[in-house]
């Protein structure tokens, strides 16, 4: 068979080894020596692809250490949580919109693992990182800041509001990024969705009243 009448299926599973061959080699020559020695030719030599391809893949070398940064769920989805209604179980729907957004993010946990280590000893990586999850919590906060006006609206534009969909948000983070590191650090065969219910789960025992 062809590349050319190659199935979609077996295209997109090659395209993704090529990505993840990518990352995994930028990052372990960055561990190896030293993130500012590492040049794209390096990368690519240790990918087996040439540099042509390797731009094929990533913008540049920061792009393929950043990997796939974190992205919101669906458009489908979003709307649905925004039109979830007053009387629906926020936290509840708020994890199953996140679920949907780490299925499109990074589940690769040796790819992880590695990205960890070198931001440990790169504050610039760390930088950079760090800029991406802020971008992403600043878009889950105007979806939460939509819903809450949608089962408010007579409170829509109020600083209590706002406060409270900042709350709420920065809430859903901290839960997501436990899950995230509770994933990492595994070495079971746990899925990071699992591990998002597990702390979602953890956090509905915080808030549940007792006595």
């Amino acid at each position: 068979m062809s590349p050319d009448t190659e199935e979609p299926g077996l295209r997109e599973r090659k395209r993704l080894a090529t990505r993840r061959a990518i990352q995994h080699a930028v990052l372990s020559l960055s561990l190896q020596t030293g993130l500012e020695k590492v040049t794209v030719e390096d990368i690519s030599r240790a990918a087996s692809i040439s540099p042509r391809t390797f731009f094929n893949y990533f913008p540049s070398k920061d792009a393929a250490l950043l990997g796939d940064t974190p992205d919101l769920a669906s458009a489908e989805a979003i709307e649905a949580f925004v039109h979830g209604g007053p009387d629906g179980d926020i936290l509840g729907q708020v994890a199953v919109l996140l679920a949907e957004s780490l299925e499109r993010s990074e589940t690769d946990r040796e790819i992880h693992q590695l990205r960890q280590a070198v931001m440990k000893d790169s504050t610039y990586l760390f930088g950079l990182r760090m800029a991406t999850l802020r971008d992403f919590e600043a878009r889950l906060l105007d979806i939460v800041t939509r819903r809450f006006e949608a089962d408010h609206p007579e409170r829509a534009g109020t600083p209590g509001l706002a406060q409270r969909a900042l709350l709420f948000s920065l809430v859903a983070v901290a839960a997501m990024r436990h899950a995230w590191r509770r994933w990492a650090e595994e070495d079971s065969a746990t899925s990071l969705s699992d591990s998002l219910a597990a702390s979602f789960s953890e956090l509905y025992n915080f808030t549940r009243p007792t006595g």
